[in-house]
């Protein structure tokens, strides 16, 4: 494992070397590779003594053995994949430092031969063109599809999902016209599918938030819970009645329900929000989840798809859930959240789980899906058309499995390089460093027993991202709060770190 190890740091090394050539670079740009530099050092340092250790013990032992066992020794190692493996990244790396040299003499010298700036751009475009176009200048790429990654249309699927949520959003209000329930807002697409970055087919689950607002005679307000040490989960929507008199007198479509009697209202009029979906005065979540599976079968029939496709409607207390199966056979598991906007920004209260063991069904966590959507959408067209910043999350969320680190850790961590990192820095060309870039944050973390929130107290969201006015300058909310407070917990992340980097290892090298 240490040989694998070293020869890793090796590949990196040479990768971050490798971005110097031909490049004139910042003071900021030099700090940050001369750190890493060192770091390297220190790493590939320890790991030779721990190599030099080994083969000072094999050969301890094998002096005492015969020609024939020195024999033996030799052809079984021979068949270890590790050698193999190593052989093949000393020949790649010895190809790219080549290869990378003469690049760097041509880009030299075609830059000495041209005496305009105009000229000298159109020279560093084609030359980045150029390095894009030929794999084997490009050390990065080659780690990158020799990864097998997942064979996925989540364009087409999402797409695919949303139009069908968007036909049964339609039948809603058609049912639900003349009634006093929620009114159904166009659905959003939510996580790893519609942010493009699913690890496994089978894994897939298509989440879409639909948004709720209050109906006629009705308003809903939020309290907002105390964040504390964690994001708001224990939020309340109250529901009120408003005096409808004026409107009534002016259309005459429906009746006060302040200020008409309560006989006349029951002959002449539906129930009020109140004595459907509430609990006192609050919208419950259990009981609007059972809503919305009601709706979904009453709905069905009515839709297109319902002549060739099958429905199968899948347990669940806060949220519809269903399996759609195409006429092909391919299925979608549908998880149909709803929630309640706070103000005009990106940021709800929604109907989705809570770590808590027992959640009270009137409480609605604070949900940042929407923003997190948004800001991927933002993402995708400001970065290279080649960017693998997705790949990256990817292939994380693939080796995550069995470890206690959550997706949503190492998609925080993400977001925050992708809002430090430059844009053009995540191409195919960079997945090594990129990874490795992700590593090293999510350790100064651990050590730091620190991982701030993306959105709260974060001063450089993009400004496409519409947040609550508090939220800037909100005290930063610490993700890793609990490692604070439990040496037992930090020891076992530091363990579970150290799972993943070897798994990590594994996967660069055998690509599965």
């Amino acid at each position: 494992m240490a040989v694998i190890q070293f020869f890793t740091l090796l590949v990196q090394s040479i990768l971050w070397n490798a971005q110097m050539v031909g490049d004139e670079l910042d003071e900021a740009t030099r700090e940050r590779m001369q750190q890493r530099e060192e770091y390297l050092s220190r790493v590939m340092t320890r790991l030779l003594q721990e190599l030099e250790q080994g083969t000072q013990q094999l050969a301890q032992r094998t002096q005492e053995q015969s020609g024939f066992a020195w024999g033996a020794l030799l052809f079984a190692a021979l068949r270890q994949w590790q050698f193999w493996a190593v052989a093949g990244v000393l020949l790649l790396l010895f190809a790219l430092c080549c290869r990378l040299r003469k690049r760097s003499h041509e880009v030299d010298s075609s830059s000495d031969e041209e005496s305009s700036s105009s000229d000298r751009e159109q020279v560093e475009e084609e030359a980045e063109e150029d390095d894009d176009s030929d794999s084997d200048n490009d050390l990065g790429r080659l780690f990158a599809e020799h990864i097998q990654w997942p064979v996925q249309n989540l364009a087409r699927d999402c797409q695919v999902v949303k139009d069908l949520i968007d036909n049964f959003i339609l039948v809603f209000r058609q049912l639900l016209s003349n009634s006093f329930f929620p009114v159904l807002e166009p659905a959003i697409g939510l996580g790893s599918a519609f942010e493009g970055w699913s690890p496994r087919e089978e894994d897939i689950i298509y989440r879409l938030l639909v948004p709720l607002k209050p109906p006629r005679g009705h308003a809903f307000h939020l309290e907002l819970g105390n964040r504390g040490e964690t994001p708001a989960w224990y939020s309340y929507v109250r529901v009120e009645l408003e005096c409808t008199c004026m409107r009534e007198q002016l259309a005459q479509e429906m009746l006060c329900f302040l200020h008409h009697p309560v006989e006349e209202l029951r002959r002449n009029q539906g129930p009020s929000l109140l004595r459907t979906l509430c609990t006192g005065s609050y919208l419950d979540v259990q009981k609007t989840a059972r809503w919305f599976y009601q709706l979904v079968q009453a709905a069905w029939v009515f839709l297109p798809q319902s002549s060739t496709w099958r429905l199968t409607m899948l347990p669940s207390i806060r949220f519809c859930k269903f399996r759609v199966t195409e006429g092909n056979n391919k299925t979608h598991v549908i998880e149909m959240m709803f929630g309640v906007q706070q103000g005009n920004s990106d940021i709800f209260v929604s109907s989705q789980n809570t770590e808590a063991l027992f959640t009270p069904s009137t409480t609605w966590p604070e949900s940042y899906a929407v923003a997190e959507a948004k800001f991927f959408r933002h993402m995708a067209g400001q970065v290279p058309h080649d960017s693998f910043h997705l790949r990256c999350l990817q292939a994380y969320a693939r080796i995550l499995v069995g470890i206690g680190f959550s997706t949503y850790t190492l998609k925080t961590v993400v977001m925050h390089l992708l809002n430090t990192i430059p844009l053009s820095g995540w191409r195919r060309r960079h997945f090594v460093l990129r990874m490795e870039d992700i590593m090293q944050y999510l350790l100064c973390c651990l050590e730091e027993k620190r991982l701030d929130h993306f959105f709260l107290g974060n001063e450089r969201v993009p400004e496409e991202i519409n947040l609550p006015p508090d939220f800037q300058t909100a005290e930063p909310l610490n993700l890793f709060q609990h490692l604070v407070h439990d040496p037992d917990a930090h020891a076992e992340a530091m363990r579970e770190y150290t799972d993943l980097r070897r798994r990590l290892t594994r996967l660069l090298v055998s690509g599965r």
